[in-house]
């Protein structure tokens, strides 16, 4: 467990690393005899220890009496902050993790797989009869941040419930506890609404996709959809939560909406388009079709979250309370057209287009409120005024996060410029569908999620931090892989891991820490990018990117 330099290969980096008393190499063993015993309330990770370790590693752990030789004992301590745990490995004792919460015992048992090193995290043994053991030593750990998330774009290219079980793992076996899913779009609706069957029979498949930028001449000439049914839903929820990953729903209003606009034309402008002869988008950037601010679509869209709110119950999860409304990219041309939006500009007595698309996000932000949950939005939502207790996800760099702070807002930092995965992760000609900012592994792992010049109080509203996946130019789950790893492991230790001083992180120790983490990712068949460069199928020779410095695309 220990190097000379009293760190670990764990990643995220855990707060404090130190030996147990007596002579160096020593380690308590794991084997047919080791029992497993939990506490009332270590339940979850008592099911998650035996299901995942005990198959990877070819052991039974049957539960066993609290004082069992070489057993693993799990624990609550309320002496501990709510997600710290504390892991000691004593030989003659055995493991014993206590968590200041459920959620913390299970963080501890994430970084014992990893001290039991990559043969853990296989599905199977690969060496039945190998030694299995947890050098002995002490890891006391807590997260920098409460907010720890990953924002997954199903809409753009759908991602089937096994892919979103299989990153519910991937985040959790980096210590990551917030699933964002950008359920809607502009080409596409994802989930089942009862009263409204046309969102998922027309809204959630597109006749053909762009290949590549939107610059590319390319497309795909084939159906492209899928959705997931209630049911889905319920189950992604209860996976993530027993692994204590709470998920965030995104419904976009009132722009990006052409899908549900096509299942349900009377959405949409109509005084401005014929929105009966629009489909499903089959490109990308920013589309001119967006709601009408009318009592029809706020009824309509009241009824969406109500069975939605339904599916994502809040919980002991803090993000669970939350529900995304997007808010962002809405162009106001058909507003500014439209006699209809034009009189309810009037009838409410607004300025203009601007604040009436705060009036809008408004009327959802209390309409969530008087069910106990809170709105968050992209930090557009800022402009006209947000209503109390609403919270902000800031992307367009730090600027709305610091606007945001300042107003008494949370914030969760989520910048282009930092962490959008879907942007290339080195200047060569040989990253795929290169678009985007340059933004290396390194890069990632420098990021400071708390702006500069807020005061302490309102450093203490950014919640935490969050990378954003957009899949347009991901068209599968192997495409998700290469972009996302291995800066996610970056961004965890910047999302988990305390900050040594201001401005500063080992990188150097962090790339040593990643030549094991590596056989780990290997060891759960993540398609990551090598730190090489691509591998000949990872790239995607003659699909038109967008390889700049400047602006990015949007997304």
């Amino acid at each position: 467990m220990t190097t000379p330099e009293g760190t670990t290969d764990v990643i995220p980096a855990p707060r404090a690393v130190s030996g147990t008393p007596g002579p160096p190499g020593r380690a308590v063993p794991l084997d047919r005899e080791t029992a497993l015993w939990a506490a009332p309330g270590a339940g979850s990770t008592e099911r998650w220890l035996r299901a995942t370790l005990g198959a990877a590693l070819g052991l039974p752990l049957p539960a066993g009496p609290e004082d069992a030789r070489n057993s693993v004992r799990l624990r609550l301590d309320d002496t501990l902050e709510p997600e710290a745990y504390r892991l000691a490995a004593v030989p003659g004792r055995g493991v014993e993790i206590r968590g200041g919460s459920p959620a913390g015992v299970f963080w501890g048992a994430q970084t014992l797989r990893q001290l039991l090193g990559p043969d853990a995290f296989r599905r199977a043994p690969v060496r039945p009869d190998a030694a299995h053991a947890v050098p002995a030593g002490v890891v006391e750990d807590a997260p920098r941040f409460r907010w720890r998330g990953l924002m997954l774009d199903v809409a753009r290219h759908f991602l089937p419930k096994d892919g979103v079980l299989r990153y519910v793992d991937l985040m959790a076996a980096h210590k990551l506890n917030v699933l964002h899913l950008h359920l809607t779009d502009d080409q596409g609706w994802r989930v089942e609404i009862e009263r409204y069957p046309r969102l998922t029979e027309v809204g959630s498949w597109r006749a053909r996709t762009r290949f590549g930028h939107r610059a590319s001449p390319l497309w795909e000439d084939k159906p492209h959809g899928g959705h997931y049914t209630q049911d889905d839903i319920r189950e992604i929820v209860a996976y993530a939560a027993e692994r204590h990953v709470g998920v965030v729903p995104e419904i976009d209003v009132p722009g990006h909406s052409q899908a549900a606009i096509a299942a349900y034309p009377e959405l949409g402008n109509t005084d401005v388009v014929d929105t009966s002869a629009l489909t499903v988008w089959d490109d990308w950037g920013i589309n001119p079709n967006v709601l009408a601010p009318t009592d029809t679509t706020l009824r309509f869209y009241e009824g969406v979250f109500e069975e939605l709110l339904e599916l994502f119950p809040a919980d002991a999860a803090a993000s669970s309370v939350f529900v995304h409304i997007g808010g962002d990219e809405c162009p106001k041309e058909q507003w500014r057209a439209s006699p209809t939006a034009q009189a309810r500009v009037k009838e409410l007595g607004l300025a203009d287009e601007g604040e009436l698309q705060a009036w809008f996000v408004g009327h959802f932000g209390r309409w969530l409120s008087a069910r106990g949950r809170r709105l968050i939005g992209w930090d557009e939502i800022l402009e006209g005024g947000l209503p109390p207790g609403a919270a902000v996800s800031s992307w367009r760099g730090y600027a709305g996060g610091i606007a945001a702070a300042r107003a008494g807002h949370d914030v969760v930092m989520c910048p282009e410029q930092q962490v959008y995965l879907d942007h290339r992760q080195a200047p060569g000609e040989d990253e795929p569908v290169p678009i985007g900012y340059v933004r290396t592994l390194e890069d990632v792992y420098r990021f400071e999620p708390v702006p500069p010049g807020l005061d302490a109080d309102q450093a203490r509203r950014v919640l935490g931090t969050q990378a954003n996946v957009w899949t347009e130019v991901m068209e599968d789950s192997a495409r998700v892989d290469y972009q996302v790893f291995p800066r996610l492991a970056a961004f965890a230790e910047v999302a988990w891991s305390p900050l040594p001083a201001p401005g500063e992180r080992d990188f150097a120790g962090f790339e040593r820490r990643m030549a094991a983490h590596y056989r780990r990712l290997d060891a759960l068949g993540v398609g990551y990018r090598p730190p090489a460069g691509p591998r000949p199928w990872q790239r995607r020779p003659g699909v038109l990117g967008r390889p700049v410095e400047g602006p990015p695309p949007s997304r």
